[in-house]
Formats: C-alpha cells, sequence, structure tokens
C-alpha cells in the first residue's frame, strides 16, 4: 500500500464567503466523500491560506492556485485515482478543478 498526495487546483472561492447554507453543502459534499473513502483516507487534510512564492534567484514567485491537500492510501496510482470519484471538487463538471495525485515515496 502507498500513500498518495491529493494536490486540490481551482479558482475556489474561501469558505468565510460563503453563506451559511453554502457552507453545510460543502461540509456535507466533503464528509460523504470522506466517508466513501473510509480507511483509505491517511489525512483528510485542509485547505490552504496566504501563500506566496520564491522563484530560484530569490526573487518573487507567482503561486499557483492550488487551494489544499488530502493524503489517501492505495494500492498504485490507479486505484488512487479511483478515489477521487465522487469528489466534491470535480462534481460540477466544468472542469475548473482539478485533483493532481502524486505518490509519497519513502526516503
Amino acid at each position: 500500500m502507498s500513500k498518495y498526495l491529493f494536490l486540490y487546483r481551482g479558482p475556489a472561492t474561501p469558505m468565510d464567503q460563503f453563506t451559511p447554507e453554502q457552507s453545510a453543502g460543502q461540509l456535507q459534499a466533503w464528509a460523504a466523500w470522506m466517508e466513501r473513502l473510509g480507511p483509505a483516507v491517511a489525512d483528510a487534510g485542509a485547505p490552504f491560506g496566504a501563500r506566496d512564492a520564491v522563484a530560484g534567484d530569490g526573487t518573487p514567485g507567482t503561486p499557483s492556485d492550488q487551494n489544499g491537500y488530502s493524503i489517501v492510501e492505495a494500492e498504485d496510482l490507479a486505484a488512487a485515482r479511483a478515489l477521487t470519484d465522487k469528489h466534491p471538487f470535480l462534481s460540477g463538471g466544468d472542469s475548473w478543478f482539478s485533483v493532481e495525485i502524486f505518490e509519497l515515496v519513502p526516503m
């Protein structure tokens, strides 16, 4: 079993800008997805807040639009990819969001 990092990318609305109803809907969608994954969830993760970037020469860079992460356990990359089924960020069908998947390789 390997661990995989899910990086969430896209133009997410900050949680503090949701109405209480929207916030409740988001939390319900996340809870349903996490419950579906069950023990495959190694770390539920968290959203990202303030961000910055530094280029190789020390000058300011442009931060990406990564919005958060989760870590899951799966047999292989294909199995990890299958865990994104019904992911709340991917349910809109509009391609605004993506989930980038990286295997975490032991050092």
